[in-house]
């Protein structure tokens, strides 16, 4: 039973063919859409098992990382996104796409109410580098209770988790949403944070670039490379197939 996965195109993003690859390596069937084109056919998201925003510069980021593209999507994509969303269908927003998902209000809590967002990094300056990152997968749909570090690429200059108040980041630690933290903060996110999900863990955004860490062949020299990032899109294809294996079996 394939699991048919929806990767964003256009705008400014850029990261649309390493993600789908990610997903495809793995069996997913991928289509690669154009936000204009979705926007246009928007009962396509509803057709797809998996959404996702891939990484990139959207619109330039003139107005703040991922402002317009989150607001173009907000407007035109809500009812869609809200069914996806309600249904428990997995999204995942890379870089970019955590920054349009945070914007949009999907995450932390898909109430398409803006409590958190990303600001620029606490020295000002865009950085390039493998983070080594701690793993909590009690909640999260997309990592498996196996994985506890991994090693994954950044590339941005707002990647620095900050929320409405103390209250909301307290509680996202506290309701193990913070799936993904730095074991060297390098750009000041409030408790080292690096990515986040939604209460019901299928809804996962992070900074870090697990498309860019699928082949150990492409890590660089002194780089744990023991822990890949495969598990992570095979996980949550695993978790996808047997979901709709069960409600196949349930209508017959």
């Amino acid at each position: 039973m394939s699991v048919k996965v929806l990767v964003l195109r256009g705008d400014g993003l850029n990261c649309e063919n390493e993600t789908a690859f990610a997903f495809s390596k793995h069996g997913a069937t991928c289509s690669i859409v154009h936000v204009n084109d979705l926007l246009e056919n928007k009962k396509l998201l509803l057709e797809h098992d998996i959404f996702v925003v891939p990484g990139g510069f959207s619109f330039g980021d003139d107005l703040g990382s991922g402002r317009v593209l989150s607001l173009k999507l907000k407007m035109g994509l809500k009812e869609e996104l809200t069914q996806f969303a309600k249904e428990e269908r997995p999204i995942l927003g890379i870089c970019n796409g955590v920054q349009v998902l945070m914007k949009m209000g999907l995450l932390p809590d898909k109430k398409f109410v803006q409590s958190a967002t990303l600001d620029k990094n606490i020295d000002g300056k865009f950085i390039n580098k493998w983070s080594d990152l701690v793993v909590n997968s009690e909640l999260c749909k997309w990592v498996p209770s196996e994985l506890k570090s991994v090693t994954m690429p950044i590339r941005h200059g707002e990647g620095r988790f900050i929320f409405s108040d103390s209250s909301v980041a307290n509680e996202i630690v506290t309701n193990n949403q913070a799936v993904f933290t730095y074991k060297s903060n390098p750009n000041g996110s409030t408790h080292d944070i690096a990515g986040i999900c939604d209460p019901s863990g299928t809804i996962l955004g992070l900074m870090p670039h697990p498309e860019a860490a699928i082949d150990t062949n492409s890590t660089p020299l002194g780089i744990d490379s023991s822990n890949d990032t495969n598990i992570i899109f095979h996980t949550i294809l695993k978790y996808v197939t047997e979901r709709k294996s069960n409600e196949f079996k349930s209508i017959n």
